[in-house]
């Protein structure tokens, strides 16, 4: 379902999740059900945005990693060399 964009295996899958005794997979399952037709958007679209969240998530860790900085100095120079 993931990697062949077969969104529209979803609703069985969540099928077979309510059926079997796993109760952290039924809490998977009723999270992915608020938002379905976007989960099965996400499963189906060839397009991404992760080259965005990359970008993001290096900014967010440069950003902890000069917070307890004195300075401007130091993280300027790590954003404008990363």
């Amino acid at each position: 379902m993931l990697t062949g964009r077969k969104g529209e295996r979803l609703p069985d899958w969540l099928d077979a999740v309510r059926q079997d005794d796993l109760p952290s997979l039924h809490t998977l399952a009723a999270g992915i059900d608020r938002d379905r037709d976007a989960v099965i958007a996400g499963l189906t679209r060839p397009w991404n945005s992760g080259v965005v969240e990359g970008h993001v998530n290096r900014i967010k860790m440069l950003k902890r990693q000069m917070f307890a900085c004195p300075g401007f100095d130091l993280p300027r120079k790590r954003v404008l060399l990363a």
